[in-house]
């Protein structure tokens, strides 16, 4: 077997990012230091919490401004816009917690020398890494053995997760082969060029994507065998869409459904638990304090702009299928639901001025956080959906009313994954990141989902 091309995991560049993002902003700062009179940043051994609150600052607004979003830092325009963000906040809150970090300086120079410290060092590593890294030098090359009827679905899975993911052939796995491949860029192998495509190819590594093992035939179920038993990787396609995207892809779970959902343990952790309602507790009675101090604002816009009731309630579902009251800031027109429930869409011409700046800067679900005190909702977790459209859901979508097992939420996974939720196609999208929260529930994905809330609301993304 040939010597592959190295190639990074999607795990392994975003830990590239931070570590190098750390390493050339400490690096900057000492190299201004000595080529400048710039004294309001060392490291020292008395001063070692400067740079923890620095790489936390670092850290936790780079996450904001999606400095680590893979999609969004191998493109340098976009890119660009987040470093200044990020190295904006994070000054100002390095200056605004003394306690923690140096004191102001009386030269106010300082303070120009630190920013574009940082600033340099990013812009000079984002570089490297854009005309680098993103290369296709160090493109993971994967061939697929499957069938014909899934391909498309799979390709286009691959290309909008990681665009150092790259496809380069296709083998047909079905005994009976009736077509060819119809699919712009991507070459059809016989079975018979296995060996000889991972050797021409340079291939990393191979994506079994068949619906039902027993259309595979004898001769490629060997000659797997064989590569397996020579250390080479295969990998189940929904075990590695998983992995690459973060959702569970329910449309290729088959009769052996058990298999994928071995959900998350802190369903049943009674210390997960206890922590998540106390969280849940606590973060609610500060909302409802925020939404106390807003609530001027928004009976005024109401007042000029909605003219109506300020409050909008509605059925959902909850937990185990119990159907409870939502509360909600109303953003639609009076009666916008007369002719009977319909989908919300993108620009809704039911949805008012004043409402659409509630929904996109997510206050209309200030009031919500009265649900996640009386216990109908939690601060993170599916969110609940109207009984109209979960019984018609339930009977198009597999596993649909399997997100119900826990409390829905204020965020969730797919919030923050998924802009909008109009159609059919966009509910099993949903549901897909609904069901990886679900298996993969801890608290560093809540911590996750509430940083990546944070970005949606900063960026005004809100539906």
């Amino acid at each position: 077997m040939s010597k592959n091309d190295i190639h990074f995991n999607i795990s392994e560049r975003k830990v590239l990012l931070r570590i190098v993002d750390i390493l050339s902003i400490l690096g900057m700062l000492y190299l201004i230091s000595s080529l400048f009179a710039f004294d309001y940043f060392s490291v020292t051994k008395e001063n070692w919490t400067w740079v923890v609150v620095l790489l936390l600052y670092i850290s936790v607004f780079g996450t904001i401004f999606e400095l680590y979003d893979l999609q969004k830092a191998s493109k340098l325009d976009k890119v660009i816009s987040n470093i200044f963000l990020t190295a904006s906040f994070t000054v100002l809150f390095y200056l605004l917690t003394p306690y923690f970090t140096p004191f102001l300086p009386t030269n106010r120079l300082q303070i120009v020398y630190f920013y574009l410290a940082i600033i340099l060092a990013l812009l000079i590593w984002r570089f490297i890494y854009v005309n680098f890294i993103t290369s296709p030098r160090f493109y993971k090359k994967v061939l697929i053995v499957g069938e014909i009827s899934n391909i498309e679905s799979i390709i286009d899975a691959f290309k909008n997760s990681d665009p150092n993911y790259k496809i380069v052939g296709f083998i047909n796995c079905e005994l009976s082969q009736k077509d060819s491949i119809k699919f712009k860029g991507i070459a059809e192998y016989a079975c018979t060029e296995l060996h000889q495509v991972i050797e021409k190819e340079k291939i990393s590594e191979i994506i079994v994507a068949s619906y039902n093992a027993e259309t595979i035939t004898t001769e490629i179920y060997n000659d797997l065998i064989l590569l397996l038993e020579r250390g080479f990787p295969i990998k189940e396609y929904t075990q590695v869409i998983e992995d690459m995207t973060y959702r569970v892809p329910v449309q290729f779970v088959g009769k052996d459904f058990y298999k994928y959902f071995p959900f998350s343990r802190s369903n049943q952790n009674k210390f997960y638990l206890f922590y998540h309602r106390l969280f849940d507790t606590l973060f609610s009675f500060a909302g409802v304090i925020v939404g106390l101090c807003i609530l001027p604002f928004i009976l005024l816009g109401n007042l000029i702009a909605n003219r109506g009731p300020l409050f909008y309630f509605q059925d959902r579902v909850g937990k185990n299928g119990k159907v409870f009251s939502i509360i909600k800031f109303r953003t639609m027109i009076i009666d916008a639901e007369k002719q009977g429930a319909v989908w919300a869409e993108k620009d809704d011409i039911r949805v008012t001025t004043f409402g659409r700046f509630l929904r996109r800067s997510r206050l209309d679900e200030f009031p919500q956080f009265l649900n996640i005190l009386k216990g109908d909702m939690s601060l993170i977790g599916p969110r609940p959906e109207r009984p109209y459209f979960v019984k018609e859901l339930s009977q198009v979508i597999p596993f649909y009313e399997t997100r119900h097992i826990i409390k829905p939420g204020l965020t969730g996974w797919a919030q923050v994954k998924v802009r909008y939720g109009s159609t059919v196609e966009d509910s099993l999208l949903k549901l897909q990141y609904d069901l990886y929260y679900i298996k993969h529930r801890s608290f560093f994905l809540d911590a996750n989902v509430i940083v990546k809330t944070l970005s949606t609301m900063v960026f005004y993304r809100g539906q």
